[in-house]
């Protein structure tokens, strides 16, 4: 859902994040939102005021106090965290390990680009997109999926051709690299010390609006509509509690996932901080689990560039967010559903059976097809890949995500040679300063902002 939405539209996710908060919706108020229908999409001031009612429910006391939204509050519920480890890389090896964990995370995103749309799909009230991209690739002869999707199937085609099998040449333009890059950038201009409204800025000077989507369409407008004639100014009189809020029903949702491992790789070893800077990304445009899968990633992905055992990253991963939020909870029941079952296949019955209606872009059903694959794919660059791109759901983040992680753990000169090579390690992303790039410079940028990291991260353990 790219660009904008109608009043309407919020209205109607509204409803349904205030029910995954806790809230008990009165039957009365249901009732008034579903009489709506398209032609009222307009009547914004009937509209508002059923917003209003809904934001005015009180949500679950218990579940609010175990998911803060604040860093501290975050941190005090958290069990056991691990926060650095030791790294015995050399320069030239983590210069691989970066070059792995953006190729990794390119073919990821490429591998899941062409099915995106496909993975979400419901029919019937039931979630659907495991079966349909299975069917279809079935049908292109091409399953179980080891590469990049096939353009045709049948008398079917996917969009995103740039993506397919047969033309596939670089990474095209696509949200997941998009952020990772923006994270980059942010770190060279601004430095470790960077805060929420950097990242705005960056947005708004470097990523077309038509380029963002949900949560981010909504907190950036919110943004845009306190500040639009003060970008310099450090006064702006709007926070984070306005932008993730104020209309932004997606708030979540995996938007701020994938955005998380331009700040991991920075800061590679340190997962803690990783996680601190994931919070400072993500709590402008997300709330709660939205935030935590952020944090969670970015952990596993700081992590991975030490550590490829899957569940010492899940571990790690955890130790980052509230032990009893929603997302913490469905990791560790995820773990036992892998202990129980010989296939991913039977592993996501479980997960779509556990999680039904949960929208298809929601943060704990995807991270949770991330845990999935880093187990069934053994940390394969391919494998990993793959089987989150064939298991559906949010495709292409899921597959960027996992393709970061593994990549990371691999590196550049342990990535599956067939897997990578379609790509050339180009980079065509539509992000201001960004136009025709390689994984390699890009690589070797983020070794220069792990360099400045870690000075920085070594100077605050002296204070």
């Amino acid at each position: 859902m790219a660009g904008w939405a109608t009043d309407l539209v919020l209205l109607r996710e509204e409803r349904r994040q205030r029910i995954d908060e806790g809230c008990s919706i009165p039957a009365s108020l249901s009732s008034r939102i579903d009489a709506l229908d398209h032609e009222d999409r307009w009547d914004t001031e009937r509209i508002d005021a059923l917003y209003e009612e809904l934001l005015a429910l009180p949500a679950d006391p218990d579940l609010e106090a175990r998911e803060p939204n604040e860093l501290d509050e975050i941190r005090a519920l958290r069990r056991d965290p691990v926060d650095a480890l030791p790294f015995p890389l050399s320069e030239a090896e983590l210069l691989d390990r970066l070059h792995g964990a953006w190729t990794g995370r390119c073919c990821g995103c490429a591998a899941g680009k062409p099915v995106e749309v496909m993975g979400m799909r419901i029919e019937n009230g039931a979630l659907a997109g495991r079966r349909t991209i299975k069917a279809y690739l079935q049908g292109g002869d091409a399953w179980p999926l080891e590469g990049y999707i096939p353009a045709r199937s049948g008398d079917q085609e996917v969009p995103c051709p740039e993506s397919t099998r047969e033309q596939i040449a670089y990474m095209e333009p696509d949200d997941d690299i998009h952020y990772s890059l923006v994270g980059l950038a942010v770190l060279e201009d601004v430095g470790p010390n960077f805060r929420w409204k950097h990242v705005a800025l960056a947005w708004t000077f470097r990523i077309p609006y038509g380029a963002i989507c949900t949560a981010e369409t909504q907190a950036v407008l919110n943004f845009w509509n306190h500040s639009a004639r003060y970008f310099q100014r450090d006064n702006v009189d709007i926070g984070p509690e306005t932008t993730r809020m104020y209309r932004n029903p997606y708030r979540e949702w995996i938007g701020a996932q994938i955005r998380s491992d331009g700040w991991a790789w920075a800061c590679a070893g340190k997962p803690g901080l990783a996680a601190e800077f994931a919070h400072r990304d993500a709590h402008w445009t997300h709330t709660r689990n939205g935030i935590y899968g952020a944090m969670f990633c970015a952990a596993m992905q700081a992590a991975a560039f030490v550590e490829q055992d899957p569940r010492r990253l899940v571990e790690i991963g955890l130790s980052q967010i509230p032990a009893e939020c929603r997302l913490a909870l469905a990791v560790r029941e995820c773990l036992d559903w892998i202990e129980a079952c010989d296939d991913w296949e039977s592993c996501m019955d479980r997960l779509e059976d556990r999680f039904p209606m949960m929208s298809p872009v929601h943060t704990i059903n995807n991270a949770l097809i991330c845990v999935i694959s880093l187990f069934y794919g053994r940390m394969d660059t391919r494998l990993s890949t793959t089987i989150a791109v064939m298991a559906g759901l949010d495709t292409d983040c899921n597959g960027a995500t996992v393709g970061s992680i593994v990549g990371a753990a691999a590196g550049r000169s342990r990535f599956d040679a067939g897997f990578a090579a379609p790509l050339n390690d180009r980079v065509r992303p539509a992000v201001v300063g960004f136009s025709d790039t390689t994984m390699c410079e890009l690589a070797e940028r983020h070794l220069d902002v792990w360099k400045r990291v870690d000075a920085y991260a070594a100077a605050r353990l002296r204070t």
